[in-house]
């Protein structure tokens, strides 16, 4: 009796266009996104696994998958993935590097236009019947905005702030230099030169906390942070100390430490601008991410070289 077509297990909803597209391959897939014995009663015959940022990949739960052979991230970040381990047992991974870049770098200019002209109050006093048109906020014009990080999202976001009359720094110790041109400066150059800071780094253990309070003590005192990148990068408690002394004039965070976030002296300081981990949450961004790795299982089931492997040591 032949033996069944491999099963990829979608953990984390995904778009719908996602599953669509590998019901063209050779294999089955099953939806656990619904979490909890969805998921359970198809782990351990799973070839392929699926997961946005819900879902933690563990050790244990690779213990629970003795034939998987493929994760793919539907999104950036894989901090959620325990890739050394994946590693270890001979699994890829593979992420959709490229499908948020838009969003999360449209929103990283959304933020730092409401964050310097100070329009998250006004928007709110307005919608409970105020009317106060007093002298707010600041330009963008003539800024200073230093990027830490400076990979795909960070540079669309440069690109989109051309026209916005701001000078741009970035600091990113793994590139060797510029693709187009910015200053790279080292992370305290950086820092103390920018009234605007927005963090776009990767995590890992060795830059937990990389916003500690020293580092938010050299930016200059009025400046402020935008972090869209994971919330561990910044420390909180740090972060709201210089608001309330009023070092930083503001931040705005789509990402914190704990999700959903559990200091709420931070969530309701006046000028800290929040939103749920929404950077990469646009429609389009989405169906991007779930094609994307789509195709990557696709391409693992054809037996074809993977375009977004983290971890390319392991091979088929």
């Amino acid at each position: 009796m032949p033996s069944e077509p491999p099963l990829i297990l979608i953990a984390d909803p995904v778009d719908a266009t996602a599953a669509q597209q590998l019901t063209r391959g050779n294999c089955r897939v099953v939806d656990a996104s619904a979490g909890g014995a969805a998921l359970e009663a198809h782990l351990a015959e799973a070839w392929g696994l699926i997961v946005r940022s819900r879902t933690k990949v563990t050790a244990e739960l690779l213990g629970r998958a003795p034939h998987l052979r493929v994760i793919a991230r539907a999104g950036v970040g894989v901090d959620n993935i325990d890739v050394p381990e994946a590693t270890r047992r001979r699994i890829r991974v593979v992420n959709a590097p490229t499908a948020a870049t838009q969003s999360v770098a449209e929103l990283t200019v959304a933020l730092m236009l409401l964050l310097v002209r100070g329009l998250y109050g006004p928007i709110h006093a307005t919608k409970s019947g105020s009317w106060n048109r007093s002298t707010h906020g600041h330009e963008l014009a003539g800024r200073t905005v230093g990027f830490v990080g400076y990979g795909r999202i960070a540079r669309e976001t440069r690109n989109r702030l051309r026209n916005f009359g701001v000078t741009v720094l970035a600091h990113d110790p793994f590139l060797p230099s510029s693709p187009d041109g910015t200053a790279l400066l080292s992370l305290h150059e950086l820092l103390s030169r920018s009234e605007i800071v927005s963090i776009h780094a990767a995590l890992t253990r060795e830059n937990t906390h990389l916003l500690n309070a020293d580092r938010i003590g050299r930016m200059p005192r009025g400046s402020y942070l935008i972090n869209v990148a994971r919330g561990a990068l910044v420390d909180e408690v740090a972060l709201l100390a210089a608001l309330e002394s009023g070092h930083l004039a503001g931040a705005a965070l789509d990402v914190f430490e704990v999700e959903p976030p559990t200091r709420t002296a931070l969530l309701e300081h006046p000028h800290v601008l929040p939103t749920p981990h929404l950077g990469a949450s646009t429609v389009e961004a989405q169906a991007r991410a779930g094609m994307h790795v789509a195709e990557e299982l696709l391409r693992a089931l054809r037996h074809e070289p993977l375009e977004y492997q983290v971890n390319p040591e392991v091979k088929e």
